[in-house]
């Protein structure tokens, strides 16, 4: 089950067995088991239209087809569950529906024909496998460039045969006597389907200088309109392949999916609000700054001793000044008794 799909049954609040189901009905040993059972049904579409096959075991064959479709049954009825009304939501899944509803229309009156769709069963391995998934995927998001492209060729296409119409219809009415005829023998020449020995080269021999028209054509109709479909295609894919995956915004997995998209790299908010300065950091800032006055009094006091001469040792008690250092004596100032 994808992410998108979980975080949709998440966010409606859904009891926990139908998320369990639903994880239990896209989990991946069930996904391998359907596939199993679509190859199986396509075999057994084949093999119905050999006559020789379902006249000796057509029985055990169409028995076989009954059990592939109950599977089929079975596992939308369980996504119906699961998914409830956003089950609708998913175009994968309505294609699966129809598909399947198709194969349930009964096989007499007017409805018959529809029992030949059934065949359609086949194309379940486009929803079902990943990577053909992603091929369908890219086809659709090029149709809006191919649109453009469409276009081109139309425009070109129409006045190519409005001019093969008025030079080789009246010689060669069956491939150029009309508009219509000129458009599909034009595309077989595109094609290059016996376009030289089927229609050039008869119409040479009427017309020498018909070369000069469908050269050209060939050219730009070919090598040049085809390409563009292609090139639009592959350019499609190289994109859907190169973009990074979306990841939901909440739901199950999202954790999962931020740490496979930057596995080494931890969530770092854009901003970081600022944080105040600790009061431990502030009391070492100051003990630091009351240490280096202190050593640098110390110094000072060394200095004075260095600089100043040494006084005689005099009778009676010395006054210590405050910020004397022990063990040294100031002198006195003259003119004071001690």
């Amino acid at each position: 089950m994808t992410n998108d799909d979980l975080a949709v049954l998440e966010g409606r609040g859904l009891p926990r067995w139908r998320l369990a189901l639903a994880g239990h009905v896209e989990s991946s040993r069930v996904q391998r088991f359907v596939v199993a059972v679509i190859l199986v049904n396509a075999v057994l579409l084949g093999l119905e239209t050999d006559a020789r096959v379902m006249a000796s075991v057509g029985g055990a064959v169409r028995l076989l087809d009954t059990l592939c479709l109950a599977v089929f049954v079975v596992e939308l009825v369980l996504k119906m569950l699961a998914y409830g009304t956003s089950f609708w939501r998913s175009g994968w899944r309505v294609f699966d529906f129809v598909v399947v509803g198709i194969a349930l229309v009964p096989g007499a009156g007017p409805w018959a024909v529809l029992r030949s769709l059934r065949v359609l069963r086949v194309l379940r391995l486009l929803t079902v496998v990943p990577s053909l998934r992603k091929v369908v995927a890219a086809f659709l998001h090029a149709i809006p460039g191919l649109l453009g492209v469409t276009a081109v060729m139309a425009i070109f296409f129409y006045t190519a045969s409005v001019l093969a119409t008025q030079l080789f219809g009246e010689t060669f009415p069956q491939w150029f006597g009309g508009i219509g005829a000129s458009l599909y023998s034009l595309f077989q020449i595109m094609t290059l389907e016996s376009w030289s020995m089927g229609i050039v080269r008869p119409v040479m021999e009427v017309h020498p200088y018909a070369w000069a028209f469908f050269v050209p054509f060939i050219m730009i109709a070919t090598f040049t309109i085809l390409n563009l479909f292609i090139g639009i295609i592959v350019s499609t894919m190289q994109e859907l392949a190169t973009g990074p995956e979306p990841v939901p915004e909440h739901g199950p997995g999202t954790e999962t999916a931020a740490a496979t998209v930057s596995p080494a790299a931890p969530a770092v908010p854009a901003t970081l609000p600022a944080l105040p300065r600790p009061a431990a950091t502030q009391d070492d800032a100051a003990a630091e700054t009351l240490a280096l006055i202190t050593r640098l009094e110390d110094d000072l006091r060394l200095l004075r001793a260095r600089v100043e001469p040494t006084a005689a040792p005099a009778t009676g008690p010395t006054v210590r000044t405050d910020h004397a250092a022990p063990g040294n004596d100031e002198a006195p100032a003259p003119g004071v008794n001690r």
